[in-house]
């Protein structure tokens, strides 16, 4: 099998604030370095890697560095890895919206991108001309591109507004229309970027449908970035890993997914966490809202067979019967078990109590995990509730399995269903 992709040695460097090198000296070194000297840029000896999370040192930052790949001809190939990790400077260099700082990139055939919502439309022209915008980009004859426009129609559902002008679609109809030109103008190699989670259920199944279709039916590249895990596992048969601009595993895709969880989609364990007002739910009306988080260990590490231990501290405006439930998720953001608690409590107007919560009986496989919580009162059904919601507030780990799990792990990995474990509040 051919390789269709071929990057080697590619960088790509970018001067935090500023374009260019910010003062006319540093132009004038980088002119007499690069065009009279003919020597090595000198900016690019310099530069830390692209650690978003820490405040650094240097203004150069290497959003990617030394990165070398071969993709093969009918690949269908994941690309993983928390924001700011380099997954769409990636695209970009390949797509060549942008250009790598050092190395090359050599690829064979024609690459239809879907970047952002809205790329390469022009938002004055309607959705008809775009598509015989994008198909002439790509080196389409109008012959072409007529005989798959009604193809293309179809498929993004916006035949009602296809002579309307771009500018007045909605997100998800311009990632649909953008989406139908990219799969359906014959593309050797297709690049499709997160903007896919735009579009509703409906539409990313057909539109996974589609990938799966262009590159087992009909043998061509994809390349797909997604922090949807079940998509990528379904779609894609290799998996890289990024990890500030670095790549840090590649192989096949399950194993890729599972170092990603284990390695780069955790973030540091906390002992406490004492709520921000953005972190409530801002579309509910509350009454009683949580204020912190601990945990009895001063390191939230725990055994598969180990009740994790909490306090919560609430406060209330009101005098009212509450009850907390609790959601888990793992690594990947999938929902794992949730709870609704039998405990319920009384909280006075203006009072501010601190609760004992015990989560029981996880047998959780090892990885890192997320819980959400909400409290309050009122009865779901009818919709006469009062809750406050805090959606992935803490987290914790699970580094001991205990052997007689094992049913559990199986059940879990295999996705029969959710974990089911017990809750207990207690007034201290």
């Amino acid at each position: 099998m051919s390789t269709a992709i071929k990057i080697e040695n590619v960088s790509k460097q970018y001067r935090l604030g500023v374009i260019s090198t910010g003062t006319i000296s540093h132009d004038l070194n980088r002119w007499w370095a690069t065009k009279i000297m003919r020597k090595e840029d000198p900016y690019l000896k310099i530069g830390e890697t692209n650690d978003r999370s820490t405040k650094g040192n240097s203004e150069y930052v290497w959003a990617l560095k030394d990165i070398n790949m071969e993709i093969e001809q009918g690949d269908v190939v994941g690309i993983i890895g928390k924001n700011g990790a380099g997954k769409s400077t990636l695209l970009k260099l390949l797509s060549r919206v942008t250009k790598p700082t050092t190395g090359s990139i050599k690829y064979k055939g024609r690459i239809a991108s879907l970047l952002e919502v809205g790329t390469g439309f022009h938002p004055e022209m309607t959705g008809r001309e775009n598509i015989y915008m994008n198909g002439a980009i790509m080196g389409m004859t109008k012959q072409e591109i007529t005989r798959k426009l009604d193809e293309i129609v179809d498929f993004s559902g916006c035949e009602r507004y296809i002579d309307t002008p771009v500018k007045r679609y909605s997100s998800g109809m311009t990632v649909r229309l953008g989406f139908a030109i990219a799969a359906h103008l014959d593309p050797e190699i297709l690049v499709v970027d997160e903007v896919l989670a735009v579009g509703d259920a409906e539409f990313q199944k057909k539109a996974i449908g589609k990938m799966q279709d262009v590159s087992k039916g009909e043998g061509r590249t994809v390349l797909f970035v997604s922090h949807n895990m079940a998509a990528i596992k379904s779609l894609c048969k290799k998996g890289i890993v990024l990890n500030n601009g670095l790549i840090v595993y590649r192989g096949d895709v399950y194993p890729a997914v599972e170092f990603y969880a284990n390695n780069c989609g955790t973030s540091k364990l906390e002992n406490k966490v004492v709520l921000k007002p953005n972190q409530h739910d801002r579309n509910r009306i509350m009454s009683v809202q949580f204020v912190s988080f601990t945990f009895l260990k001063n390191i939230p590490k725990y055994a598969s067979d180990e009740d994790i231990e909490m306090k919560i501290l609430i406060k209330a405006c009101n005098k009212q019967e509450c009850r907390i439930n609790c959601t888990i998720f793992n690594a990947e953001g999938t929902p794992v078990g949730t709870n609704s608690s039998k405990d319920t409590f009384w909280i006075d107007e203006g009072e501010e109590k601190i609760l004992l919560y015990k989560i029981c009986n996880t047998h959780l496989a090892k990885g890192y995990y997320t819980i959400s919580f909400s409290v309050g009162s009122g009865d779901v059904t009818t919709g006469e509730t009062n809750y406050d919601v805090v959606q992935k507030v803490i987290g914790f780990e699970i580094d001991k399995f205990k052997k007689d799990s094992d049913l559990y792990y199986v059940k879990w990995m295999s996705g029969w269903g959710n974990i089911f474990f017990e809750t207990k509040t207690t007034e201290i």
